[in-house]
């Protein structure tokens, strides 16, 4: 069984200074049919514009994902950590039992990115926070595996049996990943188009999967987001 959820499809809020895009309900915007897949219970496709950004706020109990695909974001928050995020990076931010922080852009134009939040599977926990570079070449033509619940390959760790893969493909160059049994998978195109499963998808399209298998291909351009997931 798939299900492709195409770009236009998902939630739009536009406040000047933030332009964002939701998979998932979230804020104003509201769809039963889209609550979350699995544990996954956001990708936020925000555009934030040069001296902007989004003030001191607090999170509690969820895995957030940071992944920037163009310009800068600056990180501060509540136990003393902060940094800045480029294209390439990966920031995962446990939010556990309380966290306050802030992100601005610290770039000199857009800064465009992707939020990711994962519900864990342990609440209560210490707030835990770590950032990790990927090369593109780790990336071109395969899934590199940036989040999972051990750390396997170098990831950085998340409090779910939940797994991230990033990916860069174009022309001939082609992945795949087996999802085991009682597993589903989620593939969401952050920019370029690429063809999954035989099917097209473009920026900010995304195909929800349970068919055991994902095939990756015929991309242009395309980086790429794989969500194994627990059924």
């Amino acid at each position: 069984m798939s299900e492709l959820r195409l770009a236009r499809e998902r939630g739009h809020a536009s406040h000047g200074w933030l332009d964002s895009w939701h998979s998932f309900s979230f804020a104003d915007y509201y769809d039963p049919q889209h609550m979350g897949y699995g544990p996954l219970r956001v990708i936020n496709e925000d555009r934030i514009q040069k001296g902007s950004g989004f003030g001191t706020h607090a999170h509690r109990d969820m895995e957030i994902i940071t992944y920037v695909l163009e310009g800068a974001l600056a990180h501060r928050d509540s136990i003393g950590t902060g940094s800045t995020i480029e294209p390439g990076d990966v920031q995962r931010m446990s939010a556990g039992t309380g966290v306050r922080h802030s992100e601005y852009n610290a770039a000199e134009g857009l800064t465009h990115f992707l939020q990711i939040w994962i519900e864990p599977e342990l609440t209560g926990i210490a707030p835990e926070y770590e950032q990790k570079r990927f090369a593109p070449e780790e990336k071109r033509g395969r899934l590199r595996l940036i989040a999972s619940p051990d750390r396997h390959d170098g990831s950085l760790l998340i409090h779910q049996d939940a797994r991230i893969y990033a990916g860069l493909f174009d022309a001939a160059e082609r992945a795949g990943l087996e999802l085991a049994p009682e597993r589903k998978g989620y593939v969401h195109v952050a920019r370029g188009s690429l063809k999954v499963n035989g099917q097209a998808l473009g920026a900010g399209d995304a195909l929800k999967s349970e068919d055991g298998r994902l095939t990756l291909e015929s991309g242009r351009a395309a980086e790429v987001l794989v969500f194994d997931l627990p059924a």
